[in-house]
């Protein structure tokens, strides 16, 4: 909005003409977004408090192990997550330019997840279980919006249904119209994903950060002509734009880290984990790094494969690979503390956002 305002003034005002330029804006993003969270998080975390939107620790009849380990964090304000989509969208909405098709896409899909989230939280909290949504109600909403989105993308001129293989610089796949089914499996993946990593303080928020600040990257040298020539990824026009969007969701991550961490003031809840997951998997998507989501975010994907392993394996051997999935609560089962498996979790996310951007070169 203010890119909407104030750019058109620089011929009046030189100092407006720094409206213009993605880094510029991103930054400011960023900060607005920190400084919302860290400003308003206190009042917050009091407000969920006081209208009783409180964790609730699966009780001790459903799993013991896992009651044992968690029940000091009942009690816990939740749904910390309607802060930071607050954040990220008003900050958005202020610094980035809103004709962008892909911004516009974009914040779409993030609220549209927000509210499948929501719903998730609202049913936990009202009817006092741990489930929540059915996973057929939460699916379908998750597809639902895959369809659109995909469809988006293979009719718009401006994309492609092309895969980019990692290394490889010759070799793409063409998915031609199944790529719409392919979107519906990025935005679901990454945000089920995502949601499954948010089990311990902070784990889900940090290692979205080192994922948002690879893809924020990406993201600004995927829209710029001369980048992306230079290092032989697509160029697709106007989706620099989306680095703005990228760079409010790192604000918002540092700011809600600043209560999340070990130990936490406040949880994420499902409004925020499948709406943040959702968007980076949307991300991927419109810059065509979708297959670098398995390296970037591959601590989401280990933690979502080892309950697919562990269900897969009780069901046809009844047997258990892990002693509990996600793979988080094996450590803690094998005695691990709690703020030693995260911060082990946030340097391989580190180490992993590196190794993605090194893809860059590595053709």
């Amino acid at each position: 909005m203010l890119y909407y305002f104030l750019y058109p003034l620089r011929d009046l005002v030189a100092g407006f003409n720094i409206f213009k330029y993605i880094t510029f804006r991103s930054a400011m993003a960023a900060i607005t977004t920190f400084f919302i969270c860290i400003i308003f998080g206190q009042k917050v975390i009091n407000k969920l408090g006081a209208l009783k939107i409180r964790e609730n620790v699966r009780q001790k009849d459903e799993v013991r192990e896992l009651y044992d380990l968690h029940h000091h964090k009942q009690g816990t304000p939740t749904m910390g997550g309607l802060m930071m989509v607050f954040a990220i969208f008003l900050s958005t909405v202020l610094w980035a330019d809103l004709t962008n098709r892909y911004v516009l896409w974009t914040l779409l899909a993030f609220l549209w997840l927000a509210i499948v989230g929501f719903a998730d939280d609202y049913i936990k909290l009202k009817f006092k279980r741990s489930k929540g949504l059915s996973a057929k109600a939460k699916i379908l909403g998750q597809l639902t919006l895959g369809i659109i989105v995909g469809v988006f993308v293979y009719l718009n001129p401006h994309t492609s249904t092309v895969l980019d293989v990692p290394f490889l610089k010759n070799l793409t796949i063409d998915l031609g119209v199944f790529y719409i089914l392919f979107v519906m499996l990025v935005i679901v993946g990454t945000s089920n994903a995502v949601n499954l990593t948010d089990g311990l303080d902070g784990l889900a928020t940090g290692c979205l950060l080192m994922s948002i600040v690879s893809f924020g990257i990406l993201t600004y040298l995927s829209g710029h002509v001369k980048f992306s020539q230079y290092l032989f990824i697509p160029y697709i026009e106007g989706v620099g734009e989306l680095t703005v969007f990228c760079a409010a969701m790192m604000g918002a991550c540092l700011g809600f880290l600043w209560f999340n961490c070990y130990p936490a003031a406040v949880f994420m809840g499902d409004v925020g984990s499948l709406s943040m997951g959702g968007a980076i998997g949307l991300i991927a998507v419109f810059i065509k790094k979708e297959l670098l989501l398995v390296i970037v975010g591959g601590i989401f994907v280990v933690e979502a494969l080892s309950v697919i392993l562990q269900v897969a394996s009780f069901k046809l051997r009844k047997k258990r690979i892990f002693k509990m999935a996600p793979l988080h609560h094996h450590f803690q089962m094998l005695g691990w503390p709690e703020s030693k498996i995260i911060v082990r979790f946030w340097i391989i996310a580190i180490i992993l956002a590196l190794f993605t951007l090194t893809t860059l070169k590595l053709r």
